[in-house]
């Protein structure tokens, strides 16, 4: 994996949406951890896809007009398996976090038992190693899917339904330094669909529910990138805001703030707070604060003015006003971030 800094904001482009109310509000990616750490040794891994392909007549479900019960039916799986795992390396491969991710384009099973899940063995495992060049194998070892759909009226000669699909897998990661203790990721989420049942391309083509096949495949690419979250650092979108407007200090601190000059922002605004005599005005500018240091990657301090924040809010607002809960959100964030700041760097060094 690639031994390099990132920072854990990424300043550019921030998308900024004003307040009349004295707030301004900005959209910010923070990096993230990956929720597993391997090895630094690991610098390439080869991703397999080690599981049968699941019958057609398994898992599925339809209600049709005027039936009170379901029926089974029959829904080909081809190729979903491949999905999942091309797309699981291909969005590994764009996280740029390990220098090589590579896609072993053969199915590893060749039985026809799908209930039965088989692990890597030891030998082909470091013969995909071997052969590929590669540190460490994740593997698709198990991959069940399930949809059900219920038509709920007619129109203009087209069905309108509902479509739930589920999912359920597990991914191991081999790993030849680890004695024989795999790391095992079970995944199990679900997406529903609903509208017109219409592939010709007519009317309603905005609101239109897939196909059952269609919607393994998306639940396939929604599950390898919830995977990919497991396995590498990653960018996540969030909201944050600052309070504007108070005093000439707190304006200066905005113009500072838009053009990313956070160290000038937070000297404004420490001076609007050591001046301000109302809690609720001193409230807003700690948290300004608080946010110009975590926009400078210092954790420790935005976590310091966070808790100075929240606490200046309980005292100076009413139980449940918006910007108690919203100074608590915020903090809770804080905390979260600084709690994880260890495992980020570890990973990213």
């Amino acid at each position: 994996m690639k031994h390099l800094f990132f920072s854990s904001i990424l300043f550019f482009p921030i998308l900024f949406f004003s307040n009349c109310a004295g707030i301004q509000y900005m959209s910010i990616e923070t990096r993230e951890p990956a929720q597993v750490t391997l090895p630094m040794e690991v610098k390439s891994v080869l991703v397999v896809n080690n599981v049968v392909q699941q019958p057609d007549e398994i898992g599925h479900n339809i209600k049709r007009l005027g039936k009170k019960q379901s029926d089974r039916i029959k829904v080909s799986a081809d190729s979903v398996a491949i999905f999942y795992t091309e797309a699981l390396s291909q969005f590994l491969g764009e996280e740029e976090y390990f220098n090589a991710v590579k896609y072993y384009q053969k199915p590893l099973r060749s039985d026809n038992d799908f209930w039965l899940e088989v692990p890597i063995t030891p030998e082909t495992m470091h013969e995909l190693r071997n052969a590929t060049a590669t540190d460490a194998i994740i593997s698709l070892d198990k991959l069940i899917l399930q949809t059900d759909r219920t038509d709920f009226f007619r129109q203009e000669g087209y069905n309108y339904a509902g479509l739930t699909g589920r999912i359920q897998s597990i991914i191991r990661v081999y790993l030849p330094s680890m004695e024989g203790k795999i790391p095992v990721i079970q995944f199990t989420d679900s997406m529903k669909w609903e509208g017109y049942d219409i592939h010709d391309g007519r009317a309603y083509a905005d609101l239109i529910v897939p196909s059952q096949e269609e919607a393994m495949k998306q639940l396939a690419v929604f599950a390898a990138e919830k995977m990919t979250k497991v396995f590498s650092p990653h960018w996540e979108n969030q909201d944050r805001w600052y309070y504007t407007q108070m005093s000439s200090r707190m304006r200066e601190g905005e113009v500072f703030a838009k053009s990313s000059q956070w160290l000038n922002a937070i000297e404004k605004w420490n001076e609007s707070y050591t001046k301000e005599k109302n809690k609720l005005n001193q409230a807003k500018a700690a948290h300004n604060i608080a946010l110009g240091y975590e926009m400078l990657d210092d954790m420790d301090s935005a976590y310091k003015w966070a808790v100075l924040a929240a606490d200046l809010f309980q005292q100076s607002t009413t139980s449940g006003s918006l910007e108690r809960r919203r100074s608590l959100l915020f903090k809770n964030e804080i905390e979260r971030r600084r709690d994880t700041s260890n495992k980020l760097n570890m990973q990213i060094k």
